[in-house]
């Protein structure tokens, strides 16, 4: 029978300590109620639902993170990210246009793909595209926007994941060899990969106790580190919908030239809007004289780089990689805008 030697700390364990994340969420939690009770019973109505409607992507990217490391598979599914780096970021951008994804919806898959060693430039082509587009979204989007909005979000969507990735795989040696925050060793995660590759591969882990215990160890770390993040990050967002409303932001992007595009990409961070909401809402705004390059930046930039969304990305990842993935999301998403406009 294959055995594994114990596990190492997982890559996805923070210095902070895990009580102290969600002690800070209790308390912020205990201030909106203890100032206004009914905000906050409906900030913890909306924490929970965000909670549960993104826990089968958390608890199934966190559950596939665990049974490749206990298996050893991790290595296999490391190769095949490798070869043509150019293939990887195409093919990688495509399958993030198409996957059902939002900005915090993303990040347990994030997280999974790392912690297997996949490299970061084809991840990030996924994670940049993966919000912004999806077969649904691309059917709404035609019938509240036309179907000249809805290419150009899908074309938005590929063109930042292709432009992320190219940008990350030229920029590799200045992020480093380390991506996720707090890593077991100095060695990368691809390295680490590596070296399990000389063990056998056991797909039967669970007729293994040591590598059930394996299972089970990454199994609720990364689960737990998921969840205290995703949790806090919830909170923020239902206090910036409650006194920041998007609605009040968006209706000083009116006027021409590039002002109301840069403003958009701006204010699409803190004004957070769930990718279906925002479509009535800049369709609204577009009638009353909002231009559509504005409206497409504003539309790129809120859903991949919201606040609770870039929350739970700074906790995963180093502050270099942080800043590429915050720079490329407002870069692109203000390049979508200017084009759509010119066009």
């Amino acid at each position: 029978m294959n055995t594994l030697a114990p596990p190492a700390p997982s890559p996805l364990t923070l210095r902070l300590k895990p009580w102290r994340v969600g002690l800070a969420s209790l308390a912020l939690l205990a201030l909106v109620a203890l100032v206004s009770p009914a905000q906050g019973v409906e900030t913890a109505r909306f924490t929970v639902d965000a909670l549960v409607g993104v826990l089968p992507f958390l608890l199934a990217s966190a559950a596939l993170a665990a049974y490749a490391i206990a298996s050893g598979a991790d290595a296999v599914i490391a190769r095949a990210f490798t070869g043509s780096p150019a293939r990887m970021i195409v093919l990688a951008a495509l399958i993030g246009a198409l996957s059902p994804f939002c900005s915090c919806g993303v990040i347990p898959i994030i997280a999974a793909l790392l912690a297997m060693g996949v490299p970061l430039a084809p991840v990030m082509a996924f994670w940049l595209a993966s919000p912004i587009m999806d077969p649904e979204m691309f059917v709404l989007t035609w019938g509240i926007l036309g179907l000249d909005f809805a290419l150009a979000k899908t074309a938005a969507a590929i063109g930042l994941g292709l432009l992320g990735g190219t940008v990350t795989q030229a920029l590799g040696g200045w992020l480093g060899a380390q991506t996720l925050r707090d890593g077991a060793t100095s060695c990368s995660c691809s390295a680490k990969a590596k070296a399990r590759g000389t063990k056998p591969i056991a797909w039967a882990v669970w007729q293994d106790p040591t590598r059930r215990q394996t299972f089970g160890t990454e199994l609720f770390r990364t689960a737990r580190f998921l969840v205290q993040w995703l949790v806090l990050a919830f909170l923020l967002e239902s206090l910036m919908l409650a006194f920041i409303p998007a609605e009040t932001i968006a209706t000083h992007l009116g006027g021409t030239g590039l002002g109301p595009i840069v403003l958009a990409t701006l204010v699409g961070v803190p004004a957070y809007l769930n990718g279906y909401a925002a479509l009535p809402l800049v369709s609204g705004l577009m009638e009353q004289g909002l231009q559509p390059g504005a409206a497409l930046a504003f539309l790129i930039a809120g859903g991949v780089t919201s606040i609770p969304a870039a929350m739970a990305v700074w906790a995963l990842v180093r502050p270099r990689v942080f800043a590429l993935y915050l720079g490329l999301s407002l870069t692109g998403a203000f390049l979508a805008g200017l084009a759509f406009s010119l066009v």
